[in-house]
């Protein structure tokens, strides 16, 4: 793929980005730290192009006119749903920018029909399970000692390092959808600490703890997303990831780090009531992950044998059994 193309992708994914307009100022504010940390990016120049983005600059046709390769044009339309899908389904303005995407780039196919469903349907998929939940214990009130777990502590933390190993793996596939999937994992995973202390919680509340400890959820598909892409990954097809799998040159392995830290400091914050701060739970979410960094190395191997063993192709069975 030419720098002109990948150029192009990336921009029509912050176009997407903003789209709806409703993008809170936290959520921005790490799509441009996303920008200029990708920014060595040869030929690229990201900063620039949220930039342009921002001051509308650049236009949907600018961006079509350069994506001459019907693999561009597919892959940057799977990108553009997945941004718009990333943190819930589509908004109307979304909807009618995803309709002018698949216009510009001629792309009014079946294929790219049955994707934009399957996104929209990873999506939608609910937190709770569709069985009737069992009993709940009384969740702790505020200044009251550490509340007690359903689930053995043993056992909610092995949880957390299964579910970060498989997004780590999710992480290592070249697929689209394979990215999307590990935000509502990770959604699901909170949720399930949170009900272990005796919360039931609701994707708003889940959303919320996201966002408040650093995790954006556009942001954070921009990001996996952007790293795969600019490592010329994404959208790769006949397993041309696991030929190499054990170089995992184009990921940072944030996935991991975050889902790690996800649920460690969920486990903390519901442990305790839910009475950390907003600083605590950011600073100890940061701390939590660097540790999860340093842990990377011993796990990836067992993330490389989860993504030879991940059917792409049943991603949403997949994420909605979790």
């Amino acid at each position: 793929m030419s720098p002109s193309e990948t150029r192009s992708i990336v921009t029509l994914s912050l176009l997407a980005a903003f789209v709806d307009g409703e993008k809170h100022e936290r959520e921005r504010a790490e799509i441009k730290r996303i920008a200029e940390g990708l920014s060595q990016a040869d030929g690229v120049q990201l900063p620039m192009l949220y930039q342009d983005v921002l001051m509308k600059r650049v236009t949907l046709a600018d961006v079509a006119a350069q994506l001459q390769g019907e693999d561009s044009r597919q892959l940057a339309y799977e990108m553009a749903v997945c941004v718009c899908d990333a943190d819930g389904t589509q908004s109307e303005a979304e909807r009618k920018f995803l309709a002018q995407v698949r216009n510009a780039l001629q792309l009014d196919t079946p294929a790219a029909q049955k994707f934009e469903q399957e996104a929209e349907a990873i999506a939608a998929v609910p937190l709770a399970p569709a069985a009737v939940p069992a009993p709940l214990p009384a969740p702790v009130s505020a200044g009251s000692p550490r509340a007690a777990s359903t689930v053995p502590d043993a056992e909610l933390d092995q949880a957390i390092l299964n579910a970060a190993i498989l997004n780590g793996a999710l992480e290592l596939l070249p697929e689209t959808l394979s990215t999307m999937a590990i935000i509502p994992l990770q959604m699901k995973l909170v949720y399930r600490i949170g009900q272990a202390y005796g919360y039931q919680l609701d994707s708003g509340h889940v959303k919320d703890f996201l966002a408040t400890v650093g995790v954006g959820l556009t942001s954070q598909y921009l990001e996996q997303a952007g790293r795969k892409l600019l490592g010329g990954l994404l959208g790769k097809v006949g397993g041309g990831l696991l030929r190499g799998v054990g170089k995992q040159a184009v990921s940072s392995g944030m996935s991991f780090a975050t889902t790690y830290a996800l649920g460690h400091v969920a486990k903390r914050y519901y442990a305790g009531g839910r009475t950390l701060s907003t600083q605590m739970l950011k600073d100890t979410f940061a701390n939590v992950t660097q540790e999860a960094q340093g842990l990377q190395s011993r796990y990836l191997p067992a993330m490389q044998d989860k993504a030879r063993t991940l059917d792409a192709g049943k991603i949403l069975s997949m994420v909605r059994g979790a």
